[in-house]
């Protein structure tokens, strides 16, 4: 295991589009879900105010989703459960990571989508969209998510990124670490190590 390099973290190139476009918020997208604007054949989320497709998986990628489905679910205790490919909800997102790891039990859930406060853990498994979900990072360190997992199948290893810097103007997480072949990653959940998964075992 290797500590992860500082340009993890950079921020995001400034772009300018040619035209004007519309940020929308958590609330107003929930609103076009329930008066059918959008449906689940539109296959998008929300990002940071924006509406983006959902990117495509190809086979490595869902060995790899099963893989660590499988072994999270095997170290998980009483009292949390895995999502898988599920919404949850934010300030200013509605992302739907591949995987996470949310307090209480499924019912919990029947009014609303698991925020912050109930999130241990997301994970999101990577090939062709590598550069979106390390953009997340930015999201889910200003929602205080405690965890975030990324499994970079090009680079065939685990980013772990802890300590999130909560709401301020640059969000980040203040630690990361990298998990090779060879290596095992400490599965923590709500500050108790639950076991570790060996990477040789999650990656296809």
């Amino acid at each position: 295991m290797n500590d992860a390099t500082d340009c993890l973290n950079d921020p995001l190139p400034e772009f300018t589009l040619p035209y004007p476009v519309s940020r929308f918020s958590v609330e107003k997208y929930h609103e076009m879900i329930a008066t059918g604007v959008l449906t689940e054949e539109d296959n998008v989320e929300l990002l940071e105010g924006w509406i983006v497709p959902m990117m495509r998986r190809n086979p490595p990628h869902e060995v790899a989703m099963e893989l660590v489905g499988d072994h999270l679910r095997s170290l998980l205790i009483k009292g949390w459960r895995l999502r898988d490919q599920l919404a949850i909800t934010t300030s200013d997102s509605q992302p739907e990571p591949d995987f996470a790891i949310v307090r209480g039990s499924a019912r919990d859930n029947l009014t609303h989508h698991p925020l912050p406060a109930e999130v241990a853990m997301v994970v999101e498994v990577s090939d062709s969209s590598l550069s979106r979900d390390r953009n997340k990072r930015r999201l889910y360190a200003r929602a205080e998510v405690p965890v975030y997992w990324l499994l970079n199948l090009n680079a065939r290893q685990l980013e772990v990124y802890t300590r999130p810097s909560g709401p301020t103007e640059a969000p980040a997480y203040a630690e990361q670490a990298i998990y090779r072949a060879g290596d095992e990653a400490p599965l923590v959940v709500d500050g108790q190590t639950l076991g570790a998964i060996k990477l040789d075992d999650i990656l296809p």
